[in-house]
């Protein structure tokens, strides 16, 4: 409730803020009545929230963030020395925020771990990631600034990156031209090389761990999931398979304690056939189906998705997605220089406005002294059956395989090789032989006017009685 009763809910949740001043609000007061008089309305009619909340908006007072929180009575709005402006997204490790510094002005992305979900796997996976990210600095990794606590939320300040993400980028306009995804997935070889030379595996490559900007480029992001390929045994996370479903690695299952900078290609290559697909390599499915498909199948050839892929192309796919390490590309930096004949010609992906979600935003991270109720969600996990292609809407225990046609099947990689099997090369020709009669029934369907048609049909029921 509003500690003044004449003041509504959104004007007694800006002031506490901290966010509006008495000064502004008052101003924005007056733009109302103004609106409200011009409608034809008397001077004391009563304003509404949702104009007021508008007016603060246009004045560039309040984000529409921020304002529709306040609609609903939040009123805390920093981690620490940072104003939350918005809601980026969720992951495994937190929530993700758009924020401003206080007194720097700087604009930066906040990932914080709430309270009600800091256990001490938690809160030590996050100072791990803390500590990781702080020791990398390359164009193609997001930077870290800083890092802190705000009583019991502990949170990591990285650089904002402007776009979207690789998966909400391909959700939004379809399969990428060959050349705008050869260059994205580049940039993010590029950053995990400078990661893998470090002696750090990501673990969790996947697209919507590669942020795009405007200008068609790459960063790769969430790199304090990684770990030291040499030091796994001594990571909190040792022994559990740590990554996303649709784009896990085969060694990632089988051996989650024997993980190299080669699982991290075979992700990105998963995450390179989305890019120019528009779909994960194995859709549908429960999770134990899409492991095993991971371990023993291959995917659907990229062509049956994008006809005019060129077989250069596909080939690189296949090379960075061989189940064997050993005979996938050695490096991240050889996948980089063997997609850059393509990259060379890309341009731009243009501007790419904010996908505004139907439902309410998360509100900023709170403290447990905070009244206020997080209404955050978990996302899903690896025991999911959602992917990066949508819900699965095939559970049967084979993945959908059996419902398959003999063509269908035709277009799947063998088992045994690497080599995706061009559909061209291997549909049947269509048999073409008819009945006789078929033939007589349909020329004649064609060939005579429907009127004289119609009165020979009715001709003959005649005579048959």
């Amino acid at each position: 409730m509003p500690a003044n009763p004449r003041e509504s809910l959104l004007q007694s949740s800006a002031l506490i803020s901290g966010l509006v001043s008495t000064e502004k609000l008052e101003y924005a007061m007056r733009v109302a009545k103004h609106r409200l008089s011009q409608q034809g309305l008397p001077l004391d009619a009563v304003i509404s929230d949702n104009l007021l909340a508008e007016i603060l908006v246009e004045q560039k007072t309040l984000t529409t963030y921020q304002a529709e929180q306040m609609l609903i009575g939040r009123t805390k709005f920093n981690v620490g020395p940072y104003w939350i402006t918005d809601f980026i997204g969720e992951g495994g490790m937190g929530q993700v925020f758009k924020a401003e510094h206080q007194v720097m002005g700087r604009v930066c992305a906040v990932k914080v771990l709430p309270g009600s979900r800091a256990t001490d796997l938690s809160r030590e996976s996050f100072a791990r990631e803390i500590r990781m990210q702080a020791n990398l600095d390359y164009p193609y990794l997001v930077r870290a600034f800083d890092a802190g606590r705000d009583g019991k939320v502990h949170y990591l300040v990285t650089e904002y990156v402007p776009g979207m993400d690789l998966r909400r980028l391909v959700k939004s306009r379809g399969p990428l031209p060959l050349q705008q995804a050869a260059k994205i997935v580049m940039h993010a070889a590029l950053g995990l090389d400078y990661a893998h030379r470090k002696g750090l595996v990501h673990r969790d490559v996947k697209p919507g761990n590669i942020l795009v900007t405007p200008e068609g480029d790459a960063k790769v992001s969430d790199v304090g999931l990684a770990g030291f390929a040499h030091d796994l045994m001594n990571d909190p996370r040792a022994g559990k398979i740590v990554g996303t479903t649709d784009y896990l690695s085969p060694e990632q299952i089988r051996t989650p304690l024997e993980i190299k900078p080669s699982s991290d290609i075979y992700s990105l290559g998963c995450t390179l056939y989305y890019a120019v697909c528009g779909k994960v390599p194995f859709p549908g499915g429960d999770t134990a189906s899409k492991l095993r498909r991971h371990i023993d199948e291959t995917p659907w050839h990229p062509r049956k998705f994008a006809p005019d892929i060129t077989e250069e192309f596909v080939d690189i796919i296949a090379d960075m997605m061989e189940k064997d390490p050993r005979k996938r590309i050695a490096s991240a930096a050889e996948v980089a220089a063997r997609l850059e004949p393509w990259a060379a010609d890309s341009i731009g992906v243009g501007a790419m406005a904010a996908m505004r979600s139907p439902w309410m935003s998360p509100p900023p991270p709170l403290n447990e002294d905070d009244r206020a109720e997080s209404r955050g969600e978990e996302t899903p996990g690896l025991n999911d059956s959602w992917s990066d292609d949508g819900p699965a809407k095939d559970q049967s225990t084979d993945g959908g395989q059996a419902s398959r046609t003999i063509a269908d099947r035709n277009m799947m990689l063998s088992s045994s090789t690497s080599t995706f099997v061009d559909v061209n090369a291997t549909r049947q020709p269509v048999p073409t032989s008819m009945n006789t009669s078929m033939v007589v029934a349909l020329t004649v369907a064609i060939c005579l006017p429907p009127a004289l048609l119609v009165g020979a049909i009715l001709g003959y029921l005649v005579a048959q009685r």
